[in-house]
C-alpha cells in the first residue's frame, strides 16, 4: 500500500486512534465548542485548530468582560472549554493516521486519498449508526470509556458486510453540559475503535446544547465510510444453496437490545455496582458494557482469500432479520441451536425475563455476532484463517432451497440456551 497521503492541514477534527492512545487525556476529545461546538466558526466551532478570533472573542466581549451585559458562557455554552479540547486532541487525532489520510486537524472538512490508500476502481459504502440505550447504563454506572468502541463497531461492522474496507470515521458528541473529563473517556472508546478497525479518526463534532439532556447526560452518534473495489463488493448473488454458515463468537450482548435489559435489570432490584451474577469479578454494570466485537480485519482477511460469500452482521432483529439481507430469493438459511451455546449474560437475561428463546433471537445476537457464509469445500480453510485473527467460530449450519418456508430455520433453538448452562 502506498505511503499516507499528507492530507491538506483540511482534515475536521480528526480524532485519531486508538488502544495507543494513552494520550487521549481527559481532555482529549475534543468535541468543543458551542451550540452545536462544531468548532471553528464563531459560535460552532469544528473539531480543528482555534484560531478563529472571532471563536474567542464570542466569550471574551466587552460588555461581558465588564460585567454588563450577558455572555455565551451565562447561557450554558463554554466556548473556551472547547477550544481547550480541542487542543487537548491533537495528539490523538495524529495517532489515527493511515495511508489515505494523515488525521491532522485542519479546516472544514476532512480529506481522504483513495489512490494513496491503493484503490483503482473503487466503490464508497457508508454507514451511520449510535450506541442505544447503552448509553443509559454508561450514564448511571459512570464508567463512559468502552461506549466509543460500540461506537465504532456498529458502524465499521455494517460496512464490511459488503466487503468495504473501512477509512473514516466521523463522530457526533451532544450533551447539555460539556464535561471533559467524561468526553475524553469517550474519545478514548472512539480512537480504540478505530484502531482496532483500521480506519482513520477524520472529524467530529461535539454540540453543547443547555436544557436539551439532562445535566449529566450526553448522546452521540457515528459516522464510517469505507471502500471497496468494484470487482470485490459482496453481492446476494454469490450464494449459493450448499454454502456452510459459520458464526464468529460475539463478546456479549454488544449494542442491541438494552431496553429490554435495562428493563430486566430493574425488575431483578440489582445495582449497576452489584456483582454480576453471570460474570464473576465484574460488577453487573461494567459486564453489560462489554464493547461489541470488532470483526473487520478477521473478515477483510477471509474476503480478500476468496474464502466468503456473504457475510451478515446480527445486530438489532437478530437472526431472523438479519441474515434475510443477504440473502437471494431462492435461498434460505438453515441454522442448528446445537451447535452453539450462548454465553452466560443471555441464559440470565432470559430466565430473569422469562423471555422466550423466539424473542431471544429476535432481539440479541445470542452469541453469535456475525454470520459468514463459505463454500463448502473452503470451511477447513475458512475456519482456519479465522482463528488465526482471534474468532472463535462455529459451523451453525447451510444455505438450502427456500421453497415456501421461511428465510431463516433455526432447529434445537432451545438447546442454545441450555446446554452448559446448568438449568
Amino acid at each position: 500500500m502506498p505511503v499516507s497521503f499528507p492530507l491538506a492541514p483540511s482534515v475536521a477534527h480528526p480524532l485519531a486512534s486508538p488502544e495507543a492512545h494513552p494520550q487521549a487525556s481527559p481532555e482529549a476529545h475534543p468535541q468543543a465548542s458551542p451550540e452545536a461546538h462544531q468548532r471553528n466558526r464563531g459560535a460552532k466551532a469544528r473539531r480543528t485548530p482555534v484560531t478563529n478570533e472571532a471563536t474567542i472573542s464570542t466569550s471574551h466581549n466587552d460588555a461581558g468582560a465588564k460585567g454588563t451585559g450577558l455572555t455565551y458562557k451565562d447561557a450554558g455554552v463554554d466556548i473556551d472549554s472547547g477550544n481547550n479540547l480541542v487542543e487537548a486532541i491533537k495528539p490523538l487525532a495524529a495517532s489515527t493516521k493511515r495511508p489515505g489520510a494523515n488525521a491532522s486537524l485542519g479546516g472544514f472538512g476532512a480529506v481522504f486519498d483513495l489512490a494513496a490508500a491503493g484503490y483503482k476502481d473503487p466503490l464508497l459504502i457508508t454507514a451511520t449508526d449510535g450506541v442505544g440505550t447503552k448509553l443509559r447504563i454508561a450514564l448511571d454506572s459512570g464508567i463512559h470509556g468502552t461506549v466509543g468502541i460500540d461506537l465504532v463497531a456498529m458502524c465499521v461492522n455494517d460496512l464490511v458486510v459488503q466487503g468495504a474496507e473501512p477509512l473514516m470515521f466521523l463522530d457526533y458528541f451532544a450533551t447539555s453540559r460539556l464535561d471533559v473529563t467524561v468526553a475524553a473517556e469517550v474519545v478514548k472508546g472512539i480512537a480504540a475503535g478505530c484502531i482496532q478497525a483500521g480506519c482513520a479518526l477524520v472529524g467530529g463534532e461535539t454540540a453543547e446544547m443547555p436544557g436539551m439532556y439532562g445535566a449529566n447526560d450526553y448522546d452521540m452518534a457515528g459516522f464510517a465510510v469505507g471502500a471497496v473495489e468494484r470487482a470485490d463488493l459482496l453481492t446476494d448473488d454469490r450464494i449459493a444453496v450448499g454454502d456452510v454458515l459459520l458464526g464468529l463468537a460475539s463478546s456479549g450482548v454488544h449494542s442491541n437490545g438494552y431496553s429490554l435489559v435495562r428493563h430486566i435489570v430493574d425488575l431483578t432490584g440489582l445495582g449497576w455496582d452489584a456483582p454480576a451474577p453471570f460474570a464473576p469479578g465484574k460488577t453487573l454494570g461494567a459486564a453489560l458494557l462489554e464493547p461489541t466485537r470488532i470483526y473487520v480485519k478477521s473478515c477483510l482477511a477471509l474476503h480478500r482469500a476468496g474464502l466468503v460469500h456473504a457475510l451478515a452482521h446480527i445486530t438489532g432483529g437478530g437472526f431472523w432479520e438479519n441474515i434475510p439481507r443477504v440473502l437471494p430469493e431462492n435461498a434460505a438459511a438453515q441454522l442448528d441451536g446445537a451447535a452453539w451455546t450462548a454465553p452466560p449474560v443471555f441464559t440470565w437475561l432470559m430466565d430473569q425475563g422469562k423471555v422466550a428463546a423466539h424473542e431471544m433471537a429476535r432481539t440479541f445476537n445470542c452469541g453469535v455476532g456475525m454470520v459468514v457464509a463459505v463454500p463448502a469445500d473452503r470451511v477447513a480453510q475458512a475456519k482456519t484463517l479465522l482463528e488465526e485473527h482471534g474468532e472463535t467460530v462455529f459451523t451453525l449450519g447451510a444455505i438450502v432451497p427456500r421453497g415456501t418456508g421461511a428465510p431463516v430455520r433455526i432447529d434445537n433453538l432451545e438447546a442454545v440456551f441450555t446446554r452448559g448452562a446448568g438449568r
